[in-house]
């Protein structure tokens, strides 16, 4: 299995955090004043750029996106798309962009996850959840808390749900550094979650998975 990125919507649906692992075609750099300040480093505007040498060390690959649901209420499927390059085939290639700036992903991804929602409700009723679809090319899942924020997670479209691990980085390093950080704002429509701990702890979470590939 192969987990592609993470994004983290506020109350206000507005993305707050990004981060990939695996990605083939990465979206272009935020448009000036398109997302806030810390949400990711590589995608905002004034971000300093890596080198052709440190990006190869340190640059992530990811997937494609496109997007299904294992509920059995919705499904969304693509076959136009071709399937996305491994990790192995990767290795050594320049990689290639989305064609969008990161804050018109974002913006795509969260409008998809609210349409799919509103749908299973009309389709299933109240009491019916969405919590993940698949395409031919990956599988979107999304882990919503009480308090309003949603956690988005892109893998290969053959994975098993990962809304347990969305719910482990809720409940552990996003209660640890961000929440129970006093220097965090958690309300301020100002800034993304600006914490390099959380960041790493996520980074670790995730790598130190089983089925991290």
């Amino acid at each position: 299995m192969t987990i592609n990125s993470l994004y983290i919507y506020d109350r206000h649906c507005i993305c707050v955090y990004y981060q990939d692992w695996h990605r083939t075609r990465r979206p272009k750099v935020a448009a000036e004043g398109g997302i806030y300040p810390g949400v990711s480093r590589s995608m905002h505007p004034s971000a300093p750029q890596l080198g052709a040498d440190a990006a190869s060390s340190t640059a992530y690959t990811n997937p494609r996106n496109t997007l299904q649901s294992t509920s059995g209420v919705v499904v969304a499927i693509n076959n136009e798309l071709s399937s996305p390059r491994t990790q192995a085939q990767t290795v050594g290639t320049n990689e290639t962009s989305t064609g969008l700036p990161f804050d018109e992903e974002a913006k795509l991804v969260y409008g998809v996850i609210l349409s799919l929602k509103n749908m299973v409700k009309k389709l299933s009723g109240r009491d019916e959840q969405f919590t993940c679809y698949r395409t031919s090319s990956y599988k979107l899942h999304v882990f919503e808390t009480m308090s309003g924020y949603r956690f988005v997670m892109l893998s290969d479209a053959g994975a098993e749900s990962l809304r347990f691990v969305l719910r482990q980085i809720y409940a552990g390093p996003f209660i640890e550094h961000v929440v129970s950080n006093p220097l965090i704002r958690m309300d301020s429509r100002e800034r993304g979650v600006d914490n390099e701990a959380f960041r790493m702890a996520v980074d670790r979470m995730v790598r130190n998975m089983p089925s991290f590939a």
